[in-house]
């Protein structure tokens, strides 16, 4: 069941959508914001949907995930804590390009495209915060696009792990554990190859002991040379 939650102005503090604004912005932000907390598994959105808002998620993580015309889907992002999703909606065709689907239970908080837009006109940063947040996901899609093109599928998913690892990662005695919960298809689907040789690719370092697997949670033991690996110029 999805339940109302409360949201103190200063957790905004850490999210990019809000970065280097002043208190009061941060209050005015808060009141006007719809937090819910949404248990794990559950649909915040669906692709196509058209009453479109902007999402960040205060704390656990979302999967997005877009279909084909098929009926073939695709893992396209994870969110963590402090990221924003579903916002690009707002300035396109005004429905969701994708579902958001809850990977753990998860307070999530939106904001209508009305009371967003009135947020930016009153607080520019906002604004700014957003092109930088867009722009550095287009950086992000295009270096994927160059990948799938250009390397080999061992390099790709070592790429999609650093990425995962610098997103949402934090140090442990065993090495860097990624916050969000994997499947072999995610990282298949992320990496643009199939199930079967993102498994073997990573058994192979697993049994190598670059990172091990628990409960859908990898831990990369040799982040040396998973990096490695991603930037070997043999292909």
């Amino acid at each position: 069941m999805i339940r109302d939650a409360q949201m103190p102005p200063q957790t905004l503090a850490a999210m990019d959508l809000f970065r280097e604004l002043p208190p009061a912005a941060l209050e005015t932000a808060a009141t006007c914001a719809r937090v819910r907390r949404v248990p794990k598994d559950m649909c915040i959105f669906n692709q196509g949907d058209d009453n479109v808002r902007a999402h960040a998620v205060i704390e656990g993580s979302v999967r997005i995930t877009q279909s084909g015309s098929d009926g073939a889907q695709v893992v396209i992002r994870f969110i963590g804590p402090a990221e924003m999703f579903g916002t690009v909606a707002l300035f396109t065709d005004k429905r969701y390009p994708a579902d958001a689907i809850t990977l753990a239970e998860t307070t999530e908080a939106s904001w209508s495209e009305d009371e967003l837009m009135r947020l930016m006109a009153r607080y520019p940063q906002i604004a700014i915060n957003v092109i930088l947040i867009i722009g550095k996901r287009l950086q992000e899609a295009q270096d994927r696009v160059r990948e799938l093109a250009t390397q080999r599928a061992e390099r790709r998913v070592a790429h999609a792990l650093l990425r995962l690892a610098r997103q949402a990662g934090h140090s442990t005695v065993d090495g860097t554990v990624i916050g969000f919960p994997l499947r072999r298809r995610d990282l298949a689907d992320i990496a643009g190859t199939t199930l079967h040789t993102a498994s073997r690719i990573l058994t192979g370092w697993e049994k190598a002991r670059l990172l091990t697997s628990h409960n859908q949670h990898l831990t990369i033991r040799d982040t040396s040379e998973i990096l490695r690996i991603a930037e070997n110029a043999t292909d």
